[in-house]
Parts: C-alpha cells; sequence; structure tokens
C-alpha cells in the first residue's frame, strides 16, 4: 500500500478524524488507499514511528506555488505497527496491515467502541 509519513501529532489528527486536509509541497497523480504514518519524531502524547490509519486520498487541488491540498475521506483505523517512514510517497507491504472493522468512519462508531480500541492499541505504546 501507498504509504505517507506526517509529524505524529498529525498523524493522530488524521486518526482522530480532525484533519482532512494535508498540504504538501508537491502533487500526486496517485488517488486511493494511504496509510498515514507516524514519523519517528517524538512528540509527547503520540505515537512516533507507527503505522496508524488508513484513509483515502481522494483529490489533491492546487492552491499555488508549490502548495497543495491533499484531501483524505473514508477513514480506516488499524492496529498501530512500527514503520520506518521516508520522504514522498513509499510502498508498505499490505500483510502487515490489520483493520479495526469496528473504527471506520463509514459505520460511525460509538465513543465506547473508539475508547475501547484506544485503550488497546494506542495508550500502551503511546510517547
Amino acid at each position: 500500500m501507498k504509504a505517507l509519513s506526517l509529524r505524529s501529532d498529525y498523524a493522530l489528527d488524521v486518526l482522530s478524524g480532525d484533519k482532512t486536509i494535508e498540504y504538501r509541497s508537491w502533487p500526486t497523480k496517485y488517488r486511493g488507499d494511504l496509510l498515514i504514518c507516524a514519523t519517528a519524531h517524538k512528540i509527547p502524547k503520540t505515537i512516533p514511528g507507527h503505522a496508524l490509519v488508513v484513509v483515502r486520498l481522494k483529490d489533491v487541488k492546487k492552491l499555488g506555488d508549490h502548495q497543495y491540498a491533499w484531501q483524505l475521506d473514508h477513514l480506516r483505523a488499524i492496529e498501530p505497527f512500527p514503520v520506518k517512514g521516508r520522504q514522498r510517497l513509499f510502498n508498505v507491504d499490505d500483510s502487515l496491515i490489520k483493520y479495526h472493522p469496528e473504527v471506520d468512519d463509514e459505520n460511525n462508531p460509538s465513543e465506547e467502541v473508539i475508547k475501547a480500541f484506544a485503550q488497546k492499541y494506542l495508550i500502551p505504546i503511546r510517547y
């Protein structure tokens, strides 16, 4: 799967659904599923160096010179796993991705389901 590295706090914002646009200085023709990975830079209360969520890269809009808005939707939570991020888009083996089907923005998960997911998968590995 194609993957993209973000600062660990921004990656968590994507996972929570609070960040649906990623600003980049470069475009891509790729559209489809995109694994969001947190960079290894340690920011308190984040999960550095892990793949966190799969989203769909719906579109890329040019905003100006070297300014592009990447539109993200269809969030699907995964069991986080360590990954070494890279610049630009990179590939991660699909077999490493284990979806958590109850935490999918199209299923409108309850607060209880989200909290249970966080307690089991996110809090134990948080920096």
